[in-house]
Order: structure tokens, then C-alpha cells, then sequence
């Protein structure tokens, strides 16, 4: 037997390589939507279109779930609608009382509207949309929640047009002079005062008697007699 048999019929060593990644994969990073503090009045699958003013035709903009979100905190509604698999933004405007859902010619399953702001891409546009439903029950289920939708935020708007406005508090006015002493204001008197008392006369020394002046003369004579 050679050599080579002999270290042939010896196992191989089980070699375990460790590599270090050359990129390190951080924290998986939450993304929000906005979406989280709003709640689902409306959910349903359709296609959307826009209409191009330019070529004067109209573009798919995706097909997804159409959703009606109000928010928790401002009671708003606005609708908002995502592409399958890569979830983008076709539609996000909000619902006003302006908008009007008019249906499509020839079609008893979507229906059109004007939009002044739509938020779909990262600028607000004008556009003119068009929806399509999988049957007319379910576009009739959709133009009864737009509805709502729409007296809901057109309430909305009137309760914040009819609140007053905060009044601001009374301003105390200053009637210090600046280098002017104040003094202290005099009562008047009241009728149910005393009125103060008058110094009392001074007494006069009466002025002598006749009966006096004789008590005088008769003395005078006696003495001359004596």
C-alpha cells in the first residue's frame, strides 16, 4: 500500500470558515405613513386613472385598495389610494364639498372627479381622476362613503367658522405720572357729620357801678372829718 492510500483512507478535517461582513446591516428603521393616526371609514379595491390635458387621453395610475381615512384627533377625512406590491401614492388629496362624483360615460362602474390638491406626488397638483370599480354595487358603495365623507368635513369647516374668537383680557389703565408725587384724594363729608364746634366767647369784665362810686364818697368824707 503507498503512501498516498494511506492518507486517503484518513477522514478529512471539517473546516467551519467564518467571514466577517464587509457591510454592516444596521437597525431595521421604522418608516411612518401618516396613516397611523387614522382610522379606516372605507376600503375597497379599484384602478385609477388621470387624465393627461396634454396628449388628451387617459393614464393608469395603479390599481390597489382606495381608502377613506379620518384622523383620530381632527376628525378630517381625506382619500388616500396605494399601488399593489410597491404600496406608492396615486391618490391623496382631501375630500371637500367642492368635489363632485360625475359617472363616466358609458360606464355604470366608475365615476370622475376634479381635484384642486392631490398630494400624490411631492408637489399638490390639479387633476382630473377616474375610478373604476369591479361592478356598479360596489362604485354606488363608494359614492355613499365620498358622500359622507364630504358632510363630515363640510361640518367640520362651519364648526370652525362659527366659533368666537378668544376675547382678550381688560387692560388695567395707569394713572401714575412719571415725576409727579400722588396725593391722597379727600374724603368728602358725609351729610350725617357733625359740623365742628365754635371756640367758646370770652367772658367780659362788667363795668363799675353807680352804687360803688357812693360807697367811695362816703368813706372819703368821714376820713375828712376826723
Amino acid at each position: 500500500m503507498s503512501a498516498f492510500d494511506n492518507d486517503a483512507s484518513k477522514p478529512e478535517e471539517e473546516i467551519d470558515p467564518h467571514f466577517e461582513p464587509i457591510v454592516q446591516v444596521g437597525d431595521k428603521v421604522e418608516s411612518k405613513t401618516m396613516e397611523e393616526d387614522e382610522d379606516a371609514l372605507f376600503k375597497m379595491r379599484a384602478k385609477l386613472f388621470r387624465f393627461d390635458r396634454e396628449e388628451g387621453s387617459w393614464k393608469e395610475r395603479g390599481t390597489g385598495d382606495v381608502r377613506l381615512l379620518q384622523h383620530k384627533t381632527t376628525h378630517k377625512v381625506r382619500l388616500v389610494m396605494r399601488r399593489d406590491k410597491t404600496l406608492k401614492v396615486c391618490a391623496n388629496h382631501m375630500i371637500s364639498s367642492q368635489m363632485v362624483l360625475k359617472p363616466n360615460i358609458g360606464s355604470d362602474r366608475s365615476w370622475v372627479w376634479t381635484v384642486l390638491a392631490d398630494y400624490a406626488d411631492d408637489e399638490p397638483r390639479q387633476e382630473t381622476l377616474a375610478i373604476r370599480f369591479a361592478n356598479a354595487e360596489n362604485a354606488n358603495l363608494f359614492k355613499e362613503e365620498f358622500e359622507k365623507a364630504k358632510a363630515i368635513n363640510e361640518n367640520l369647516k362651519e364648526g370652525e367658522s362659527s366659533a368666537p374668537a378668544p376675547s382678550e383680557p381688560a387692560k388695567e389703565e395707569k394713572t401714575d405720572v412719571v415725576g409727579e408725587e400722588t396725593k391722597p384724594t379727600e374724603e368728602a363729608p358725609t351729610q350725617d357729620a357733625a359740623a365742628p364746634e365754635e371756640p367758646a366767647a370770652k367772658e367780659e369784665v362788667a363795668p363799675a357801678t353807680e352804687a360803688t362810686e357812693e360807697k367811695k364818697e362816703e368813706e372819703e368824707k368821714k376820713e375828712d372829718t376826723a
